[in-house]
């Protein structure tokens, strides 16, 4: 063998040994990039990654304030497709009748409040397991006939005589921040009824039972052309936090976390905001 050939052969090795090690560099790096993902997942969920936890199976029973019903019924159709062979189910209402559900006895793995206050009804009694999160934020707005027929332009011309508005009772979250709004302006206002959860203020306005309703920005956004939405500054100053949390008596904590664990990623996140929630 010439000493060109030789050469020419230790050469080869050479570039074949650096291309293995490359090789093997970046496999590491790889890995190395996915456990930091993978860390990271877990980190903002609480459990073992935003989806895929290991051991979730079986149905999940969620109580939930009505203003969250569209979100987080797409959030169960994307969790039982996550997860094969779970079901999700849902009871939505006022949240203070939820509380007193579950204080009660009734049997449920998460609650999902739209107000602190309410939460707190669950905490005081035991009943939460580990302390809420706050998941998400929302802000009031008026809720008019299509076309806004009475020129309805802020909170003060609800007081206007002749108008029939709708509010929540006292004791619910939206009923709750409606005051605060009302306080907030100086304004008193007598509502034509008083509803135990938002969907059924809002429901009063669509069947043209009432002119106008303080509900949820979310709610607006969810009844489409149904009804039409009027901001109001004064809003600002009723912003409830909507806190979630795993129950003591849960029958399924494993999915009951998953759930939850949905709620607070990304992809929860994307699904609340483009319902109109703000970021908690």
């Amino acid at each position: 063998m010439t000493r060109t050939a030789r050469r020419t052969r230790r050469t080869r090795r050479t570039l074949r040994a650096a291309g293995a090690g490359a090789a093997a560099l970046l496999a590491l790096s790889a890995c190395s990039s996915s456990d930091d993902d993978t860390s990271d997942a877990s980190d903002a969920s609480g459990v073992s990654g935003v989806s895929g936890v290991s051991g979730v199976s079986g149905t999940v029973t969620v109580f939930a304030a009505a203003s969250l019903k569209e979100s987080f019924t797409t959030l169960g159709e994307r969790f039982e497709k996550e997860h094969p062979g779970t079901k999700v189910t849902f009871s939505f209402g006022g949240s203070d009748s939820l509380a007193a559900s579950i204080t009660g006895g009734a049997p449920a793995d998460v609650f999902a409040s739209a107000s602190p206050k309410t939460m707190k009804i669950v905490t005081d009694a035991g009943d939460a397991s580990g302390t809420p999160a706050t998941f998400a934020r929302n802000q009031l707005e008026i809720a008019t006939l299509p076309g806004n027929p009475d020129k309805i332009a802020s909170l003060k011309d609800l007081t206007g005589s002749g108008l029939k508005v709708v509010l929540c009772d006292k004791e619910v979250p939206c009923g709750t921040a409606a005051q605060k709004a009302l306080d907030a302006a100086g304004l008193k206002l007598t509502a034509v009824s008083y509803e135990q959860d938002v969907k059924a203020a809002l429901t009063k306005v669509q069947l043209k039972e009432a002119d106008a309703a303080v509900v949820y920005k979310t709610d607006v956004h969810a009844a489409g052309d149904k009804v039409e939405g009027v901001e109001f500054p004064e809003s600002a100053d009723a912003v409830n936090d909507y806190p979630i949390a795993t129950l003591k008596d849960a029958q399924n904590t494993e999915g009951a976390k998953a759930f939850i664990a949905l709620v607070r990623s990304a992809e929860g996140r994307r699904v609340l905001t483009g319902a109109g929630f703000l970021k908690p």
